[in-house]
């Protein structure tokens, strides 16, 4: 038996929201989720489970057409879902009395429930959310019986206030696969037997590294995953950067630096850059121009001002220049300590300045 695991694929979001590229990424999930489905075609799989928050939201009708043709356009494939805490399920939900394609399962109940799928030997177990969040550890109380089945068990949750779940309790469950949503990062928690399968696309700047999806395979003689592999999916990456300035570092020398790197790597992901080491103290850099020809979410200087204090104090011993010195400098500093530092001898410089 051959599947792809996926989830949190969140159709109807709009990551980046105050971003101008945010409604390019909302395509772009609508995208990667028809990608899956043609993957799924491609490879000839048995099914397709989906593991909560295939919605962002309560979806509406229109979204739930426009998921269902999707699924139509792979009538082989068995399609078993479950509902998330994002796309939770409520007494007037467009959900309940929706007629999806006959490939398609959804595994509505608020409480554990299954399907068995006579021609291919296999049972899927897992249940819906009807609250934001469950605390109680209901993935946990799963288990399957020895009886000659395939077993898989979907569940979304692993956080403490979504389904917390123990790893060794589910991993001597008896399920032949636990394909688990709701964490973003793509991770397997027992090597052929339990995955997260993260989101297909990166959904913030916080979710960095690689998104796709799961594929694997079950024997069905021993019942067991003989194979299964990360499929990577995502359109874009979200790419922190680290560079690096020196006291030489010009405005217009940075600005190049940073365009490079990024043209080196791609025009279509998103950057988050930080500023770090020791820079002339008369050089403010100013690289606003950077976010209207890139996707850069953030550019964090956090340089430092490349002061001599010993000669600073050596040239203001008595006046409030020195004073600051001797009163702020210390040989361990938090980063706080030293912006107040950096900070105020430069207000104080300037001051000094102006006077003279």
């Amino acid at each position: 038996m051959k599947f792809i695991h996926t989830g949190d694929i969140h159709w109807g979001m709009s990551p980046d929201s105050d971003k101008p590229w945010s409604r390019e990424r909302a395509r772009d999930i609508r995208d990667t989720f028809a990608a899956i489905i043609e993957k799924a075609k491609q490879m000839g799989v048995d099914f397709l489970f989906i593991a909560g928050d295939l919605f962002h939201r309560q979806p509406l009708l229109k979204d739930l057409k426009e998921v269902n043709y999707l699924f139509s356009t792979i009538p082989r494939v068995k399609v078993v879902m479950i509902a998330g805490n994002h796309d939770r399920i409520r007494s007037s939900s467009a959900v309940l009395s929706f007629s999806w394609s006959p490939n398609v399962t959804f595994l509505s109940g608020a409480e554990m429930a299954s399907v068995y799928f006579e021609e291919l030997n296999t049972e899927v177990t897992g249940f819906s959310y009807y609250t934001p969040e469950i605390r109680e550890p209901k993935i946990n109380q799963a288990s399957a019986p020895r009886d000659g089945r395939i077993h898989i068990l979907l569940g979304h949750g692993g956080d403490m206030n979504h389904c917390p779940i123990d790893r060794a309790s589910l991993a001597a469950s008896g399920f032949s696969y636990i394909a688990l949503g709701h964490i973003h990062k793509p991770e397997i928690l027992t090597e052929k037997k339990m995955a997260f399968c993260g989101s297909p696309e990166p959904l913030d700047k916080t979710e960095t590294g690689a998104h796709g999806i799961f594929c694997g395979e079950i024997s069905p003689i021993s019942l067991e995953v003989t194979s299964l592999s990360f499929i990577p999916m995502a359109k874009i990456r979200y790419i922190p950067l680290v560079v690096n300035v020196t006291p030489a570092t010009a405005n217009t020398e940075l600005y190049l630096k940073i365009s490079h790197e990024v043209e080196k790597r791609g025009t279509d992901h998103i950057y988050r850059f930080r500023i770090r080491g020791m820079r002339d103290p008369e050089t403010c850099f100013d690289l606003e121009a950077l976010k209207l020809r890139y996707r850069i979410t953030d550019i964090v200087d956090e340089s430092e001002p490349q002061y001599d204090f010993s000669a600073l104090f050596a040239e203001h011993p008595g006046d409030m220049i020195g004073f600051y010195i001797r009163a702020l400098q210390k040989p361990e500093m938090s980063p706080v300590e030293k912006k107040a530092l950096f900070y105020g001898i430069h207000a104080l410089l300037l001051t000094t300045d102006e006077r003279s």
